[in-house]
């Protein structure tokens, strides 16, 4: 019989439906070294945030099959080990969508009806009817940054309440955000006309102190802040100082940069500011959730059948996974790459495997592709069961052709996008050694490896226009790696791909627009 270790407090329900099917020992509070000891006997381990899943038990689960944490994240596992020991880890990505969105609405109410204050003075025995005058929610505007899951409902929820929706999120289709009722905007605007801003995005280098003093002096002095997300998507030092401004009329926040909170200028800013521990998904139903949730997925594992929320790669043998591992990196990398160079806001994706790879298993390919695309937007959060699903909730149509009649390197990979920016492609394929070159941009021919940091250009192929771009880069302390022109004829259109050390400084690339001849420029992250 098949033997599970539970290392953290599960509720009962998912105790119950993993005993279908196993031996079922719970034993909290274990230390490290005591887990190392002993997951040799297990076939499959449940945690919570508490146990932290090293390289070294994971290797030394000898005959683990699959690791279940019982909630969102998977950041105390670690998932690439799993995946080269061929456990799958599986969360519940849906279990708490519920709970969050209803305490950003209750973090809302709250905040616009003076529930916090109120109650305390009754308690007090006061009765101060008139000092604790709301502000209704009905026709006011709420500015949604994120449409993920939890963003969603909170719109949903909203409208019922008869508010103007304006949303940012610049991996949501416009088809999908009409759908949900919502005018998506740009973040200046949202900003400038937003009664109401409730933020429901991950935490990533992009979105760290989204919410900033610059940001803050954009809003209306009426506007209030909800942030159930992430800690770090607000600078809380401008914010403090724009509430202690009345720059904007308060702030509800259950997420800080560093938890529990600590000495903080937000603990002295009364009414103006409501202050919880963190308690988006602490529901009994979603506790309840992602402990069935994930119950069910290692119960059906065990059996032999495929998990739906695994965070790595489910349903491969060793042997497709070994011949396909080169590739699924590949289609990643086009993937993020034709993502950044359409802007986000992306339509539909075509997947074309050509050449030799053009009779390999393509779904796992497709799948890593829709992956990269979405990885800008999603980060941690897409993975190869979800990355299709995710593109489909976000209006994304994804296709996939096959052209055998390529004969170029042992086979390659084209991937052409349309988003924000209009239609983009990119072909990729790799060399003998397994290094990823990048072979065309939009249809220009090139012969590149990605890096880091990438700097694309369109322009007339004429005189002086890389010496241009050049000294512009190094007048901004920007150092060349490498560079490459791509072309069809002398003087006409060409794309130039550049390689480079550093980032570029904020204000660059507009310059770089401004060089004659140059008709756009996109920078990229790898």
């Amino acid at each position: 019989m098949a033997k599970i270790l539970v290392s953290d407090p599960i509720d009962q329900a998912g105790i119950d439906i993993l005993a279908q099917v196993a031996q079922v020992d719970i034993n909290t509070g274990l230390s490290a070294a005591e887990i190392l000891k002993i997951i040799p006997e297990y076939d499959a381990l449940m945690v919570r945030s508490g146990t932290k899943v090293t390289k070294e038990i994971i290797e030394a689960g000898t005959n683990l099959k699959i690791i279940g944490r019982a909630g969102v994240g998977v950041d105390n596992i670690d998932v690439p080990t799993s995946t080269r020991q061929g456990i799958v880890v599986v969360n519940s990505p849906e279990g708490n969508t519920i709970a969050a969105a209803e305490h950003a609405l209750a973090m809302m109410l709250s905040l616009s009806r003076c529930i916090p204050e109120a109650n305390q003075s009754v308690k007090a025995q006061k009765w101060e009817r008139g000092k604790f005058i709301g502000s209704e929610v009905y026709k006011k505007t709420l500015g949604v940054v994120g449409l993920g899951k939890i963003g969603s409902h909170v719109v949903t929820a909203a409208k019922a309440m008869g508010m103007k929706i304006l949303a940012y999120d610049p991996f949501i289709s416009r088809d999908r955000a009409e759908q949900l009722g919502c005018s998506l905007v740009d973040l200046d605007l949202l900003f400038s006309e937003s009664d109401y801003i409730t933020l429901h995005v991950p935490k990533t280098p992009e979105t760290t102190h989204l919410i900033n003093a610059e940001a803050l002096k954009k809003m209306k002095p009426t506007t209030r802040i909800i942030n159930c997300s992430r800690g770090g998507i607000i600078d809380e030092d401008a914010l403090a100082e724009a509430l202690i401004k009345d720059q904007i009329a308060g702030a509800a926040l259950d997420v800080f940069e560093n938890e529990p909170l600590g000495e903080s200028k937000l603990r002295d800013l009364g009414a103006k500011i409501i202050l919880t521990p963190h308690l988006g998904a602490s529901t009994t139903e979603a506790q309840v959730n992602v402990a069935i949730d994930v119950a069910e997925q290692i119960r059906d594992v065990l059996l032999g059948l495929p998990a739906r929320s695994a965070v790595n790669i489910p349903g491969l043998t060793p042997q497709v996974m070994e011949k396909l591992r080169p590739y699924l990196q590949l289609a990643e990398t086009l993937g993020n790459l034709v993502g950044q160079l359409a802007g986000g806001g992306i339509d539909w994706l075509d997947v074309k495997l050509q050449g030799q790879l053009a009779t390999a298993q393509s779904q796992p390919i497709v799948t890593a592709s829709v992956k990269g695309l979405l990885s800008q937007a999603l980060r941690e959060r897409v993975n190869y069961v979800n990355a299709t699903i995710e593109a489909k909730e976000r209006g994304i149509r994804v296709t996939d052709t096959r052209d055998e009649s390529i004969e170029d390197y042992s086979g390659s990979l084209h991937l052409k996008a349309r988003g924000a920016t209009g239609e983009h492609s990119v072909t990729g394929a790799l060399l003998s050694n397994g290094e990823i070159r990048i072979t065309d941009v939009n249809d220009f021919p090139v012969n590149v490896p990605p890096s880091n940091y990438m700097l694309f250009t369109l322009h007339r192929d004429m005189p002086g226009i890389i010496g241009r771009i050049g000294s512009l880069l190094g007048s901004f302390n920007v150092n060349i790696a490498s560079m490459q022109v791509g072309r069809k004829i002398v003087r006409g259109d060409a794309v130039m791909v550049l390689s480079l050390d550093d980032p570029l400084p904020e204000g660059l690339l507009s310059e770089i627009t401004k060089v004659p001849g140059i008709s756009d420029a996109y920078t990229v992250k790898l």
